[in-house]
């Protein structure tokens, strides 16, 4: 399973091939169903970090939201 920046320097790859408007129908249509799947699969990458911070995060048994890089330390 590819690397969640990898999928995202790809879909950046396949966002530019298809807005220059040169790819025939067929081709243009296998991006876009490579597209979804890599957007599935950084989605995915996305909630299994978020669930993991919320873990870190979850103190006394309630969630605490705070805004990223903010430190309870300073």
């Amino acid at each position: 399973m590819p690397k969640f920046e990898e999928c995202l320097q790809r879909l950046e790859s396949i966002v530019k091939e298809m807005e220059k408007g040169e790819l025939p129908l067929e081709q243009s249509l296998k991006l876009f169903e490579e597209g979804m799947g890599l957007t599935n699969t950084c989605r995915k990458e996305l909630e299994e970090a978020e669930g993991k911070v919320e873990l870190l995060l979850k103190q006394n048994g309630q969630l605490r939201a705070e805004a990223f890089g903010e430190s309870s330390g300073n």
